[in-house]
């Protein structure tokens, strides 16, 4: 069982939690070691088994899945939570990912998707279903007008080459690295490549909060 991924699967309906499971059970990279149906129960299994990534549902009785981020986040950064969902619900997208929420799926989702980005945020990525993206970047900018900031010292800034604001800008869209690759007629390795050197350069944890700061700072409405 060593170098699996360690997986939660939290959810209020049994049918729901028991199919991911079999599926997820199936990928010879990933076990799943607790299934649970509310957040005070995924805190109890977090403490008895120390997953890699939680999948959570957003509304769950006892306590929802954004609280449980939350707090999960706080005494536990290393885990990777992912937020099932399938209510179009901007409240939840918004604090789920404030919190620290690595991705946010809707539960349509493919279980390849699904299995996807289980291992994309165990690497250390953040990710977001592409159908959120316009949702999340309407958030983004609705973060950037609330008190939610994030702080980057300019000096910093001075250090971002032209190429990295236009990754930047295109981070700010929500796009992936494939279609930021499309977009600037770069391969995605050198994508890849300017995204950690950007989030070097300002001291960011993830594309996330690359993808707030870039609203807040009018990136996404300059001509670069």
């Amino acid at each position: 069982m060593d170098g699996k991924i360690k997986i939660v699967i939290a959810d209020d309906q049994e049918l729901i939690r028991e199919s991911l499971k079999i599926v997820l059970s199936a990928n010879p990279d990933m076990e799943v070691t607790d299934t649970v149906a509310d957040g005070r129960e995924v805190i109890r299994s977090v403490r008895a088994c120390r997953p890699d990534v939680i999948l959570m549902d957003v509304r769950m009785p006892e306590m929802d899945g954004v609280s449980c981020t939350r707090i999960i986040k706080e005494n536990y950064p290393q885990i990777k939570i992912i937020i099932l969902t399938t209510f179009d619900d901007d409240e939840y997208v918004y604090n789920a990912l404030k919190y620290g929420a690595s991705g946010y799926l809707l539960k349509g989702v493919s279980m390849a998707e699904l299995s996807s980005a289980i291992r994309t945020v165990h690497s250390g990525k953040a990710m977001i279903n592409p159908d959120v993206a316009v949702k999340v970047v309407r958030l983004f900018s609705q973060m950037a007008q609330s008190n939610y900031g994030i702080r980057v010292d300019s000096r910093m800034v001075e250090e971002i080459g032209k190429t990295e604001w236009k990754v930047i800008q295109q981070v700010g869209y929500g796009r992936s690295n494939k279609e930021i690759a499309a977009a600037l007629n770069l391969s995605e390795g050198t994508v890849r490549n300017n995204l950690s050197s950007i989030l070097s350069k300002l001291e960011l944890r993830d594309r996330t909060q690359l993808a707030i700061w870039a609203v807040q700072t009018g990136v996404t409405t300059r001509q670069l």
